[in-house]
C-alpha cells in the first residue's frame, strides 16, 4: 500500500517530468523560430532544418490545396451562370418570338416594328418645349436650349 509520503513523491516525479517537456517543447519552439540556436551541434541544426523544410511543404501543400478547391468553386459557379445566362436567353427569345411588339436594337431602339406607321397614342411622348426666359440657378443660351431639347440634351450638360 502507498503511503500519503509515496503519493507525494511519485506527484513529485510527475510534476519533474512534464517540467522538462515543457521546457524541451519550449526551447524546440525558440529553435524553430531562429532563436538559440548557438548551442545546437551541426547534427542538430540539420534535424531543424529538416524539420522546417517538412513544415514548410505541409504548408505549401496545404496552401494549393485550398486555391485548387476555391479554383473548383469557381469553375462550378461559372457553369452555373452560363447556365443561367443560357436559360435566360432562351426565355428572352421565347417571349421576343410572342410579342412582336418588342424592343428591337437592331433598328435604333424603336419599339415600332419595321413599316408601321406610329399612331397617336404612340407619339404622346413628346419633348416639352423650353421657355428661354425661365432661369432656374443657370445661364440659358436660347439657340442652344432649342437645339438641345430637340437632341434630348440639357443645357446644363453643354
Amino acid at each position: 500500500m502507498m503511503t500519503f509520503f509515496g503519493l507525494k513523491q511519485s506527484s513529485y516525479q510527475e510534476y519533474l517530468k512534464l517540467k522538462a517537456k515543457v521546457e524541451a517543447l519550449q526551447r524546440s519552439q525558440r529553435n524553430l523560430l531562429g532563436e538559440d540556436l548557438g548551442p545546437l551541434n551541426s547534427k542538430e541544426l540539420e534535424q531543424l532544418e529538416s524539420q522546417l523544410e517538412m513544415s514548410l511543404k505541409q504548408v505549401r501543400s496545404t496552401k494549393t490545396q485550398y486555391m485548387l478547391d476555391q479554383l473548383c468553386d469557381l469553375k462550378r459557379k461559372e457553369q452555373m451562370w452560363q447556365e443561367a445566362n443560357k436559360s435566360l436567353k432562351r426565355k428572352l427569345d421565347e417571349y421576343n418570338s410572342e410579342n412582336p411588339l418588342q424592343l428591337s436594337w437592331d433598328n435604333g431602339g424603336s419599339n415600332v416594328p419595321f413599316g408601321r406607321q406610329p399612331t397617336h397614342s404612340e407619339d404622346f411622348f413628346q419633348p416639352l418645349p423650353v421657355d428661354p426666359s425661365l432661369h432656374i440657378g443657370y445661364q440659358v443660351n436660347a439657340a442652344a436650349t432649342a437645339q438641345n431639347v430637340c437632341g434630348f440634351i440639357p443645357g446644363w450638360m453643354t
